[in-house]
């Protein structure tokens, strides 16, 4: 197989890898450094393996979508887009902050004139009680909440509206953006995100509404690993997109 040189921590999410290009790895011998990531056309993107902390054989594969060369954030806006038609939202709402670009991406790319943002940076002027914690698997903790801004409800007000996140894992954050969206009296036609990692997020979603998961579309999907024999290995199939 082809060979594919080491890569620097700041070449990964610059490059689509045709369809047809050969992998010096696959599905059966396993991964070292990274995983290749299938777009729906069967072009790949190497994302890096990430150990998961305080789990020694245990990793996810890493997408940082505000680092990703143009190229590659169009793709995925792209697919996210194509995805969004399906729904016909009348507005898209993006979480902070690796889905903001993408959210202002696809809904421009509908031909709508702007998005709504939610924030975890607390202006005067927001309200406490549109407010809700939040922390997610890249940013573990406590303190931090996330914010709709006031001024945006006339937005949503009876609006079909779709979600946009960079990824979903273990389903915190989704399930914050879902509260504070309910507290306005919003329920989202669809939840989109450039990689669904992993299944964790599934149960969190089912607790809300059983059929909430079918909702989650991604572009790209990567599994949970399981090291052994000197390899990361999926440690589950991974469903549709």
């Amino acid at each position: 197989m082809a060979d594919i040189p080491s890569l620097e921590p700041h070449d990964f999410w610059q490059e689509l890898i045709p369809a047809d290009a050969p992998l010096p790895v696959d599905d059966d011998s396993g991964y070292v450094d990274f995983y290749p990531a299938r777009f729906p056309d069967g072009r790949r993107l190497l994302l890096p393996l990430r150990q998961l902390p305080g789990h020694r054989d245990r990793a996810v594969a890493s997408l940082i979508a505000n680092q990703a060369s143009f190229p590659v954030e169009g793709a995925l806006v792209e697919g996210m887009t194509a995805i969004a038609r399906r729904y016909e939202p009348e507005v898209v709402v993006g979480l902070p902050t690796l889905g903001l670009s993408l959210a202002r991406g696809v809904a421009k790319a509908l031909g709508h004139s702007r998005y709504v943002p939610l924030g975890t940076s607390r202006k005067f002027w927001y309200r406490e009680e549109l407010s809700v914690p939040c922390s997610s698997i890249t940013s573990p903790g406590t303190g931090k909440r996330l914010y709709v801004d006031p001024r945006m409800l006339p937005l949503l007000d009876r609006r079909k509206v779709a979600v946009v996140d960079d990824v979903i894992s273990t389903g915190t954050s989704i399930r914050a953006a879902l509260d504070l969206l309910s507290l306005a009296g919003v329920e989202p036609a669809c939840i989109l995100t450039a990689m669904v990692q992993t299944e964790r997020w599934r149960s969190v979603l089912e607790e809300i509404r059983p059929d909430l998961p079918d909702c989650v579309h991604g572009v790209l999907r990567s599994p949970l690993f399981r090291y052994r024999d000197g390899r990361w290995h999926p440690d589950a199939p991974m469903g549709p997109n």
